[in-house]
């Protein structure tokens, strides 16, 4: 069975610290794959309030999850902090993805990488449950901040 691999970018726009807690771990006594899944979500919307936006207030739009791939690499354990750095790219009309590397500190100076993932984000109109383009005031500042 092939793995996934994710291509992540060189640069991403936007880091943050996400502390693990209690209830994070699993029967392994690590954190699973589901919290994985969580901080991720924690990450993106921290990541759009940079921008001023929300997922269900993106330029005037709502955004929708319509996939995602996770590439787990180590173990995070109760009481670490995750780095989550996350960024956006690969644009089309009514979507793109959200790209991120998932660290913890090993030392002063270096990470770990615990995972890599990314998500695809749809553009949504929920008032009538249509797919709608990406506006244009979303598109060019998450396409700037990676610049």
């Amino acid at each position: 069975m092939p793995r996934i691999k994710i291509e992540l970018p060189e640069k991403f726009s936007f880091e943050t610290q996400i502390p693990i807690r209690i209830t994070d771990l699993n029967y392994g006594n690590h954190v699973g794959n589901d919290t994985i899944l969580s901080i991720l979500h924690e990450a993106r919307v921290q990541y759009f309030q940079k921008f001023g936006f929300a997922e269900l207030e993106f330029a005037g739009v709502g955004l929708i999850m319509s996939d995602v791939a996770i590439e787990f690499k180590n173990e995070i354990f109760y009481g670490e902090k995750i780095i989550a750095s996350v960024t956006a790219g690969e644009f089309s009309k009514v979507a793109f993805e959200v790209f991120y590397k998932l660290e913890k500190q090993a030392t002063q100076q270096s990470r770990i990488a615990v995972a890599a993932a990314k998500t695809g984000m749809v553009c949504f109109d929920y008032s009538v449950k249509k797919i709608v383009p990406i506006p244009d005031a979303a598109r060019s500042k998450l396409a700037m901040a990676n610049k």
